[in-house]
């Protein structure tokens, strides 16, 4: 039996392995595949009832044989793929093909509109697409307009135009030679959405996926037997925490429900029916699980449950821990980083603190000038970057050093977020310092939204912020004032509506609208987003 440490032992004892090569897919896939060739690394279950599983033997196979594939194509080293699809097994040998031949993944949600993966490509640079069958449509309308792209792969069976992946990867040799990779070289970028432009590029080295061993040792909790849910979208970050880097460095099995959509009920008879150890979601998650009589449901083997990407309600805490026995341990972090804070092992949850800092961060709060300050006091939450820098921490936002530059404030990167820490070191969250809206775990820049309203005929302007929902946390609400001689009506509100989920991805879309005469704007004729979301959150 393993003898586990306590959070102030582990805290103490913790020391960041700083090596300066590292390749995910050669030092931990591989490694797990030669400790036992026929350890469990997925368990993958669809709507349909088909269940497969992948040993770390098999995976390791699979995404040696898609650098052969992708090499024959022409994609070298350093350059860029863009990965866009669903929970499909191909998700997870692709990203570590990209990781072990050297190249940059960047993972996108199926929502995304034509538009944004044009922006994407561009942005990126990218050489390379994967995407499954319906998504291929999207790429078409745009791909004449993308230049870089040379090479595009479709998974579950041919598209013309497109080079089917399967059958590339069934006459391809499993023989490949992982590249020497330094933990400092990129790896990864995530799209995250700010509050002015369009999504920054957040870049990642290969060492960001060594560093989230504190993720899934420490705050996931897992061990080599466990078998680990994360309800997430491949699109986000969050999979790389909660779906990749965080579970199989500790060498559990990853459950992945591949499904049209979500459903409370479906999620609860799978933690009946399968053997699933761990659980991670979303606040937005537990609220529509609660909401289910959870008397009904007996889970076994569920023993520890997370939830991060948006601030959790304790009211939700304590329907969940009296339906089920669990405590929900909430956790902290971004796209820019690995777990920051959470409610480790050995610490007291306080329902609604996101808990005490990871192993290895000095979390603090801090005031305008860098200087930290009292118990209680409300301020930024930021993260000691000197005397030297933790690891997992981004490496900038790739072709944009003035935002770069504005996250660090002296010794400090600055989250974005307020909050203050008690007097026993609990952390609480207060607000983002900035516009962007989380909603039901979506990042969404209001600016995103503003600009698919203005390009509707009948919208002069617009303003975007964020409104308090008691299921998604909070969603998004557009205040718009009309081309003169246009009524507001419900009619509107549809079309207006329609008409940004056709624009950009439909997750961004308002689920509120209000028409106004005109806006809140500062003297230079800013427009003061605060203003309108005060004007929310306290008629809540």
């Amino acid at each position: 039996m393993i003898t586990k440490l306590t959070y102030q032992e582990f805290k103490r004892d913790f020391e960041w392995d700083r090596r300066e090569m590292f390749n995910f897919a050669g030092d931990v896939i591989d490694h797990w595949a030669s400790e036992d060739s026929n350890k469990k690394a997925m368990l993958w279950v669809d709507d349909s009832g088909r269940v497969i599983e992948r040993t770390f033997n098999e995976i390791s196979i699979a995404s040696k044989k898609l650098c052969n594939v992708l090499q024959e194509l022409n994609i070298e080293p350093k350059e860029t793929i863009l990965l866009v699809m669903g929970r499909n097994i191909e998700w997870w040998e692709i990203f570590t093909a990209s990781l072990r031949m050297g190249t940059v993944i960047s993972p996108g949600t199926v929502q995304l509109s034509a538009k944004d993966l044009e922006y994407r490509i561009n942005a990126s640079g990218a050489t390379c697409v994967v995407t499954d069958q319906p998504t291929t449509i999207k790429f078409d309308e745009i791909i004449k307009n993308c230049p870089t792209i040379r090479a595009k792969l479709v998974i579950g069976g041919a598209v013309e135009g497109w080079t089917d992946l399967s059958a590339e990867v069934d006459k391809a040799s499993a023989e490949f030679d992982t590249a020497d990779t330094r933990s400092d070289e990129t790896a990864i970028c995530y799209f995250t959405s700010g509050t002015t432009g369009f999504p920054k590029m957040c870049l990642h080295g290969h060492g960001y996926g060594l560093a989230h061993v504190t993720t899934g040792r420490y705050w996931l909790d897992l061990e080599p037997d466990d078998i680990h849910w994360n309800i997430s979208d491949t699109g986000w970050a969050k999979a790389a925490w909660s779906s990749y880097f965080g579970p199989w460095n500790c060498g559990a099995t990853l459950f992945v429900y591949h499904s049209s959509g979500f459903s409370a009920r479906d999620t609860l008879h799978l933690l009946e029916v399968y053997p699933i150890t761990s659980l991670c979601g979303a606040p937005t998650i537990y609220r529509m699980l609660v909401l289910e009589d959870l008397n009904n449901y007996q889970f076994k083997s569920l023993r520890h449950c997370v939830g991060a990407g948006e601030p959790l309600n304790p009211e939700v805490m304590e329907v969940w821990h009296k339906g089920t026995g669990l405590v929900i341990k909430d956790g902290f972090g971004q796209t820019e980083t690995v777990i920051l804070c959470g409610n480790f092992r050995g610490i007291e949850p306080k329902y609604g603190s996101m808990g005490m800092p990871a192993p290895g961060m000095d979390l603090q709060i801090i005031d305008h000038q860098g200087t930290v300050l009292d118990h209680g006091e409300e301020g930024d939450i930021a993260l000691r970057v000197s005397p030297q820098m933790p690891l997992g921490l981004f490496q900038e936002y790739k072709d944009d050093p003035d935002r770069t530059a504005a996250a660090f404030r002296g010794d400090w990167y600055v989250t974005g977020d307020r909050g203050f820490q008690d007097a026993e070191g609990y952390f609480w969250f207060v607000s983002r310092a900035d516009d962007v809206i989380l909603s039901s775990g979506y990042r969404i820049g209001p600016f995103e939204v503003e600009s698919a309203l203005i390009e509707h005929p009948d919208v002069a302007e617009s303003a975007v912020v964020s409104s308090p929902d008691h299921t998604r946390g909070e969603v998004v609400k557009a205040f718009v004032v009309l081309v003169p001689g246009r009524e507001a009506s419900d009619e509107l509100i549809d079309e207006l509506q329609s008409h940004v989920r056709k624009v950009t991805a439909p997750y961004k879309y308002p689920r509120k609208i209000e028409f106004v005469n005109a806006l809140p704007k500062t003297v230079s004729g800013k427009i003061r987003r605060i203003d309108l979301r005060k004007q929310e959150w306290e008629s809540f």
